[in-house]
Protein backbone atom coordinates (compact mmCIF):
# COMPACT_ATOMS: atom_id res chain seq x y z
CA UNK A 1 0.00 0.00 0.00
CA UNK A 2 1.53 3.00 -0.92
CA UNK A 3 1.70 6.05 1.61
CA UNK A 4 -0.95 8.66 1.40
CA UNK A 5 -0.90 12.09 3.09
CA UNK A 6 -4.30 13.78 3.69
CA UNK A 7 -3.92 17.83 4.45
CA UNK A 8 -5.74 18.93 7.61
CA UNK A 9 -7.20 22.37 7.89
CA UNK A 10 -9.86 23.67 9.67
CA UNK A 11 -8.37 27.41 8.55
CA UNK A 12 -6.78 28.34 5.17
CA UNK A 13 -4.03 30.84 6.11
CA UNK A 14 -0.89 28.25 7.18
CA UNK A 15 -1.32 26.94 3.35
CA UNK A 16 0.04 29.80 2.02
CA UNK A 17 3.00 30.08 4.41
CA UNK A 18 3.79 26.89 2.87
CA UNK A 19 2.31 24.22 5.64
CA UNK A 20 -0.64 22.36 6.66
CA UNK A 21 -2.07 22.55 10.26
CA UNK A 22 -2.02 18.63 10.11
CA UNK A 23 -1.34 15.74 7.99
CA UNK A 24 -2.91 12.64 8.16
CA UNK A 25 -0.75 9.84 7.11
CA UNK A 26 -1.88 6.40 6.18
CA UNK A 27 -0.53 3.15 4.35
CA UNK A 28 3.17 3.90 5.35
CA UNK A 29 5.78 1.20 6.29
CA UNK A 30 8.70 3.35 7.88
CA UNK A 31 8.85 6.50 10.22
CA UNK A 32 12.46 7.98 10.22
CA UNK A 33 12.61 10.96 13.46
CA UNK A 34 15.68 13.14 12.76
CA UNK A 35 17.61 15.17 15.42
CA UNK A 36 17.81 18.64 14.60
CA UNK A 37 20.09 19.57 11.70
CA UNK A 38 21.91 22.43 11.62
CA UNK A 39 24.73 24.29 9.55
CA UNK A 40 27.25 22.02 10.53
CA UNK A 41 29.83 20.84 7.80
CA UNK A 42 30.97 16.97 7.17
CA UNK A 43 34.01 17.32 9.68
CA UNK A 44 31.21 18.67 12.65
CA UNK A 45 32.40 22.11 12.14
CA UNK A 46 29.77 25.73 12.44
CA UNK A 47 29.23 26.84 9.45
CA UNK A 48 28.31 30.80 8.35
CA UNK A 49 28.66 32.80 11.64
CA UNK A 50 26.10 35.67 11.85
CA UNK A 51 24.05 34.33 8.76
CA UNK A 52 20.83 33.39 9.36
CA UNK A 53 20.06 32.47 5.40
CA UNK A 54 23.16 30.81 4.64
CA UNK A 55 22.67 29.17 8.35
CA UNK A 56 19.14 27.80 7.34
CA UNK A 57 19.68 26.73 3.99
CA UNK A 58 23.04 24.33 5.12
CA UNK A 59 20.57 23.14 7.88
CA UNK A 60 17.83 21.76 5.30
CA UNK A 61 20.65 20.64 3.33
CA UNK A 62 21.91 18.37 6.18
CA UNK A 63 18.72 17.60 6.99
CA UNK A 64 18.16 16.07 3.34
CA UNK A 65 21.07 14.61 3.52
CA UNK A 66 19.81 12.33 6.55
CA UNK A 67 16.48 11.73 4.71
CA UNK A 68 18.60 10.81 1.42
CA UNK A 69 20.65 8.44 3.74
CA UNK A 70 17.15 6.77 4.86
CA UNK A 71 16.23 6.70 1.42
CA UNK A 72 13.82 9.08 1.55
CA UNK A 73 13.39 13.12 0.08
CA UNK A 74 11.75 16.31 1.55
CA UNK A 75 8.69 14.63 -0.35
CA UNK A 76 8.51 12.26 2.68
CA UNK A 77 8.14 14.78 5.30
CA UNK A 78 5.51 15.36 7.54
CA UNK A 79 6.36 16.93 10.10
CA UNK A 80 9.03 20.16 10.82
CA UNK A 81 10.27 22.01 13.83
CA UNK A 82 11.70 24.73 13.72
CA UNK A 83 14.42 26.19 16.38
CA UNK A 84 15.60 29.57 16.71
CA UNK A 85 17.59 32.09 18.19
CA UNK A 86 15.74 35.25 16.32
CA UNK A 87 12.33 35.05 14.75
CA UNK A 88 12.10 37.98 13.35
CA UNK A 89 16.03 37.37 11.92
CA UNK A 90 14.47 33.81 10.63
CA UNK A 91 11.61 34.89 9.14
CA UNK A 92 12.31 37.10 6.27
CA UNK A 93 14.76 34.03 5.35
CA UNK A 94 12.18 31.16 5.47
CA UNK A 95 10.39 31.59 2.15
CA UNK A 96 13.63 29.48 0.70
CA UNK A 97 12.45 26.99 3.23
CA UNK A 98 8.39 27.09 1.98
CA UNK A 99 10.37 27.33 -1.58
CA UNK A 100 11.98 24.25 -1.25
CA UNK A 101 9.12 21.96 0.43
CA UNK A 102 6.88 23.58 -2.14
CA UNK A 103 8.91 22.51 -4.95
CA UNK A 104 8.89 19.11 -3.24
CA UNK A 105 5.12 18.71 -3.28
CA UNK A 106 4.76 19.01 0.68
CA UNK A 107 3.95 21.40 3.19
CA UNK A 108 4.32 19.11 6.45
CA UNK A 109 2.54 20.64 9.87
CA UNK A 110 5.23 22.83 11.26
CA UNK A 111 5.67 24.66 14.67
CA UNK A 112 8.20 27.81 14.61
CA UNK A 113 10.09 28.52 18.13
CA UNK A 114 12.49 30.85 19.25
CA UNK A 115 14.95 29.84 22.01
CA UNK A 116 17.48 31.18 24.17
CA UNK A 117 20.62 29.53 22.46
CA UNK A 118 21.01 26.15 20.58
CA UNK A 119 23.55 23.26 21.84
CA UNK A 120 26.33 24.77 19.82
CA UNK A 121 27.46 28.62 20.00
CA UNK A 122 26.82 30.57 17.29
CA UNK A 123 24.19 28.82 15.70
CA UNK A 124 20.82 30.68 15.24
CA UNK A 125 19.04 27.82 13.64
CA UNK A 126 17.83 24.00 13.78
CA UNK A 127 15.34 21.83 11.53
CA UNK A 128 14.02 18.70 13.33
CA UNK A 129 11.77 16.58 11.10
CA UNK A 130 9.67 13.14 10.76
CA UNK A 131 9.49 11.67 7.73
CA UNK A 132 7.38 8.10 6.60
CA UNK A 133 7.55 6.12 3.25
Amino acid sequence: MAMERTAVNPVSWSVALGFNQGEIVSGHTRTLYCSGQTAMNADGEPQHDGDMAAQLALSLDNLEAVLAEAGMALANLVRLNVYTTDVDLLLPHYGAVATRLGAAGVAPATTMVEVTRLAIPGQMVELEGTAVA
